[in-house]
């Protein structure tokens, strides 16, 4: 599919936001992260807002936005939008508790900030997952994905900021371990969709294999048209599998062995090394995302392909 790049910027960025949201709302009331956490929340709320924004310039009339949320029974994209808007509430009650230095407000807010960063990321990937045409998409480990990412990226930039405000040895140790989780589960799943058998061929799809190999006598349409613009694209095999080691390289085992770097460091040059993790962390994601839609396949393409 065509890989929109409003759509990896969102998904890239509100799953950082949300991972770090997630990690401040459980630690921060519990002492486990030194400093405030307020330049933590702003920034999580910079990359949430900056995700759900870019996500509607992906929209045929992003003015009309406001209505996704109204379809919340049946729609996955409207739990998600109704699980972002509701998310800001506690988001911004643990702002406020940890302005005034209020530790009750800020031990409930954390946990409801963090199960809506929870809910809304879960939305988000379902919004995928369901998609049955997409038998990349449509796999038991996508949801799991994202979960796993989000944590791993929100877990890199909490060790960062914790790391200069004098700490961060907890924020680190989650950052490698959340960091190989992730690794390992998307490993998992290329090498699931590799393996999978096509949802559908063109003698599936016309009932015509009991005659042998069946091919299209021509094309639906002769001009270039919507399915084929979103759905046609294709990217190499070869190029695929580079960027995949790239992905893997730069987005999971540098950050990993960087936070394994400054956990024995210490001071600046742990917050240094931290924050090349997660520039490389999120760059890697952005590369990640890339190619979760570039190589998603539409079975509808085999009306164009055979």
């Amino acid at each position: 599919m065509n890989p929109a790049g409003s759509i990896v910027l969102f998904t890239t960025a509100s799953g950082a936001g949300y991972g770090l949201l997630f990690w401040l709302g459980l630690l921060r009331p519990l002492g486990l992260v030194p400093g405030q956490g307020l330049v933590a929340l702003a920034l999580a709320l910079l990359l949430i807002t900056i995700g759900l924004l870019s996500s509607t310039l992906h929209l045929g009339n992003p003015r009309r936005a406001w209505r996704a949320i109204s379809q919340w029974r049946s729609s996955w994209l409207s739990r998600e939008g109704v699980a972002a808007i509701l998310t800001y509430i506690p988001a911004l009650l643990l702002g406020l508790a940890l302005w005034v230095d209020a530790p009750v407000l800020a031990l409930a807010a954390g946990l409801l900030a963090a199960a809506g960063a929870v809910a809304t990321v879960y939305c988000t990937g379902m919004i995928y997952a369901s998609l049955k045409p997409i038998r990349q998409w449509h796999h038991p480990l996508v949801v799991p994905g994202y979960l796993a990412l989000s944590a791993f990226s929100g877990a890199v930039l909490l060790a960062m900021l914790a790391a200069f405000a004098g700490g961060g040895a907890v924020p680190a140790l989650l950052a490698c371990l959340t960091g190989a989780g992730a690794l390992l589960l998307k490993r998992a799943y290329w090498q699931a969709i590799d393996t999978a058998p096509p949802l559908a061929t063109i003698e599936s799809a016309t009932t015509l294999g009991f005659i042998g190999k069946t091919r299209p006598l021509e094309p639906p349409h002769t001009e270039q048209n919507y399915l084929l613009r979103e759905m046609g694209f294709c990217i190499a095999r070869k190029h695929a599998a580079k960027l995949r080691l790239i992905a893997q390289g730069a987005g999971f085992a540098l950050p990993v062995l960087l936070a394994l770097l400054a956990l024995l460091l210490g001071g600046l040059p742990a917050a240094l090394a931290l924050s090349l993790g997660a520039v490389l962390a999120l760059g890697g994601l952005l590369i990640e995302r890339w190619l979760m839609f570039a190589e998603a396949t539409h079975t509808v393409m085999l009306y164009y392909r055979g």
